[in-house]
């Protein structure tokens, strides 16, 4: 069958544009529609909130079902999804994954949507100030994250571990509902540049911050039985949201292990205890070095 090609003087990267135009501006329809239901609720209902999560909750789950159908049926991406992965709503689960583009976080709705708890993850504070996203997302209680710079905490070391203690403290907030907790462990987007700069000893990952994770397992003890341990690839390079929105994204390769977390993870003091902290850092490298190699497989496979 003969590719189609796009009317005389239309140019590809002309009609992407204009796709990605409509995507934005259904999006942002979409997202003002379900905004207004959104703050009649968590305006007047914050100090009622556990009566209000579960509307909110329902409000954000139509927000991500219908991103999800424009995906999988006006972009029609391919999701090539390997490996088996527990599933349920009444149950607790920690997942991790490498961390690309803002697009990650729709592909693992993708994967999750529906068949676990809300995923939640951990956001830079500063997002938190985004128009109805934002508010939606500290009605829904995620987790708020502010990042010190080095040259920050060289002049305020008291504000070091804070980030670390804010986690344990959101995280300890979950453990009356069955949540999904998602840590990126590099704590930021690859790039090349962030690669060199870092130095990693990794060929396509950055440096893995343990301590997060640590907290989280910590937190909430034995709520948790594994980790999901999740490897995204685009076979087509990594793609951009506004690539997203223009459809030049349709293809995804992920694949899902279940690791399991060692019991003494969730008894101990990371933050005081070296030998457990050196115990879990371990643990973690080991797991990004796997996911190194198997990134390398599956890039060799397309």
């Amino acid at each position: 069958m003969s590719q189609a090609t796009p009317p005389s003087g239309y140019s590809p990267s002309f009609i992407s544009t204009c796709a990605g135009i409509i995507s934005s501006m259904a999006l942002l329809v979409h997202t003002v529609f379900l905004g207004v239901f959104l703050y009649a609720f968590i305006l007047p209902a914050r100090q009622a909130q556990q009566l209000a999560n579960p509307v909110i909750t329902a409000i954000a789950s139509v927000w991500l079902a219908g991103i999800l159908w424009w995906l999988n049926h006006v972009h029609r991406v391919q999701w090539d999804i390997r490996g088996l992965s527990r599933q349920g709503e009444k149950d607790w689960y920690l997942l991790s994954a490498n961390h690309q583009s803002w697009v990650d976080i729709f592909v693992l709705y993708q994967i999750y949507h529906g068949k676990v708890p809300l995923l939640k993850f951990f956001i830079k504070k500063e997002l938190a100030y985004l128009p109805i996203v934002g508010q939606a997302w500290w009605a829904l209680d995620f987790p708020f994250m502010r990042r010190y710079s080095k040259q920050f905490l060289a002049k305020h070391p008291e504000k070091a571990g804070d980030d670390l203690k804010e986690t344990q403290k959101a995280c300890e907030k979950f453990s009356q509902t069955p949540t999904s907790v998602m840590n990126f462990l590099e704590g930021t987007r690859f790039t090349t540049e962030k690669h060199r700069d870092q130095q990693s000893p990794f060929k396509h990952l950055l440096k893995p911050k343990a301590g997060g994770l640590a907290f989280a397992i910590q937190a909430l003890g034995d709520k948790f039985s594994a980790l999901t341990n999740i490897t995204i690839h685009y076979p087509q390079g990594i793609p951009t949201f506004w690539d997203m929105m223009c459809g030049r994204f349709n293809h995804a390769v992920i694949q899902i292990e279940e690791l399991p977390i060692p019991p003494r993870f969730s008894q101990g003091d990371y933050q005081n205890d070296g030998e457990l902290r050196l115990e879990i850092q371990q643990w973690v490298t080991r797991m990004w070095e796997e996911k190194d190699a198997l990134l390398e497989t599956i890039k060799a496979e397309h």
